[in-house]
């Protein structure tokens, strides 16, 4: 497969996924969610034994680009629905994955992007990362990621970022369980290439099986709250409020909210 949107990397068993739209800060489009997809699912039938996530230029991801948001489908539900479809989708594949992931960030890693970060087996990141689910600031609704995020920290620092939907440090990141380890910036390639040798070394049905395992424990769980996230993320996207979000922040100004 050609791809447009990122690069890929495979150097001995690992494959490193290149976020490649420096220019809009990784923030991921359809082309790129599917690409993204095509990368993991491959894998599977490749010799890769770990896959690594990062970004070009300075920043990890954006999140969902918001002109695609603002150009597809305001008002009507069929590419609403595919792409709150492929998303869930995604986020499930790089759960479910039976090889070990590491993401590596550094720069911003926001809304969509710290769903993407925060999701791998590891993540390592720079003290400068920065990480935040900001999506009710525009009016849309972090439905899909909350799904996982719920299960990763619970409810109540669950309600707390993605209702305030605050902008937060790596230093906080690492507290709440989300990252693994902080690195200088100088330091986060050798640390993913010793992590990569570490796990690399370990027997890799075992660790197919430990990530089986733990994901059998929520799959009944994600079965049904991922078609409800969806439902979620689409009837949002017909909103007042999304519709104004997204103006007010194209417009540079503060949204005015309708009760």
């Amino acid at each position: 497969m050609t791809y447009t949107s990122i690069l890929i990397e495979d150097v001995d068993e690992v494959r490193t996924v290149v976020l490649n739209r420096p220019e809009r800060r990784n923030a991921m489009t359809p082309t790129m969610q599917s690409e993204i997809l095509e990368a993991m699912e491959s894998t599977q039938q490749s010799s890769v034994r770990v896959l690594v996530f990062r970004g070009a230029g300075q920043a990890f991801c954006a999140g969902l680009d918001l002109d695609v948001l603002r150009r597809s489908g305001i008002g009507e539900q069929t590419a609403p629905r595919e792409d709150a479809e492929r998303l869930a989708r995604l986020f499930r594949t790089l759960y479910e994955l039976p090889i070990p992931t590491i993401a590596a960030v550094h720069g911003a890693a926001i809304a969509g992007g710290t769903g993407l970060a925060t999701l791998c087996d590891f993540t390592i990141a720079t003290p400068e990362a920065k990480f935040g689910y900001t999506e009710a600031r525009i009016g849309f609704v972090p439905a899909i990621v909350s799904v996982f995020l719920n299960i990763q920290i619970g409810e109540k620092r669950c309600r707390d970022l993605l209702m305030s939907g605050r902008i937060f440090d790596a230093a906080e990141a690492y507290h709440l369980g989300l990252v693994n380890q902080i690195v200088g910036p100088d330091e986060l390639v050798d640390r993913i290439r010793v992590l990569s040798s570490t796990l690399i070394r370990n027997s890799p049905k075992s660790l197919a099986s430990v990530k089986r395992l733990l994901a059998a424990c929520n799959k009944p769980m994600l079965d049904v709250a991922l078609l409800r996230a969806i439902d979620e993320s689409v009837a949002s996207r017909s909103t007042l409020d999304f519709q104004e979000g997204i103006t007010a922040f194209f417009e540079k100004r503060d949204p005015n909210w309708t009760k």
